[in-house]
């Protein structure tokens, strides 16, 4: 371990004291959990002003790295506003990032925070949109979130039980999910991307504040299925 080690909690990155800023803008803070295959961790990033906690990936942790444990990072997530984020890339880069405000303490939104960290070992990155429906239509949307195949098929639910009090919405922006009963499917998500003004959605969980822009790009690309989640995970509250 490098000599000018550094304690850090997570309420310190909250703080951003200048010694623990310096180590998050150089990248060598690392949320980490231990399972029985050994460890995973993920990057901590500082982003205009804002601090951003990424998906968990089994990869070596550098030996000057400043670790922390990943519950205790996600533990200051205030259920009230959680902000989680997907990063799209197609043709070989990153185009942007969509950032979703999620519903309150919801099976649905815990479950989106769950895949977006990666906490039980399921992730969105590096999976594919899968579907645009209605395009340049009323309603439009598009269709991702197959962590298992990656086609359409999976996506199986992580939380035993997924029923909660949902709103419904036609508004662009506005994400949800196929199913909350028992379904091979219940972790894909729906991203509308133009107004309906006569379907409303149920099972909505979230609503994009930032890079709607960026997704409607991604539904006008020649093959959505060459779309891909090419990083994800939640915002930390400052």
């Amino acid at each position: 371990m490098a000599s000018d080690h550094l304690a850090i909690l997570a309420t310190d990155l909250r703080r951003k004291r200048k010694p623990v800023k310096r180590l998050v803008e150089a990248g060598r803070v690392l949320a980490v959990q231990e399972d029985q295959d050994g460890r995973r961790s993920a990057r901590i990033t500082l982003q205009d002003g804002q601090l951003y906690l990424h998906s968990l990936l089994r990869q070596p942790t550098p030996a000057d790295a400043h670790t922390l444990q990943e519950s205790e990072v996600v533990g200051v997530l205030e259920p009230s506003c959680t902000l989680a984020f997907l990063d799209l890339g197609w043709a070989g880069s990153t185009r942007g990032r969509v950032t979703i405000r999620l519903t309150p303490d919801t099976p649905l939104a815990r479950q989106f925070v769950l895949l977006c960290t990666g906490q039980r070992g399921h992730t969105y990155r590096n999976t594919k949109l899968l579907r645009v429906w209605g395009k340049g239509q009323s309603g439009e949307w598009v269709a991702g979130g197959d962590y298992e195949s990656n086609d359409g098929k999976g996506g199986a639910r992580l939380l035993p039980d997924l029923q909660g009090q949902y709103r419904r919405s036609g508004r662009a922006g506005a994400v949800s999910c196929w199913w909350v009963s028992e379904s091979p499917t219940s972790a894909q998500f729906i991203i509308t991307t133009r107004d309906d003004q006569v379907y409303q959605w149920p099972n909505v969980f979230g609503d994009v504040v930032s890079g709607l822009d960026v997704v409607r790009a991604a539904v006008n690309h020649s093959d959505i299925t060459e779309v891909t989640v090419v990083d994800c995970g939640v915002v930390l509250p400052l």
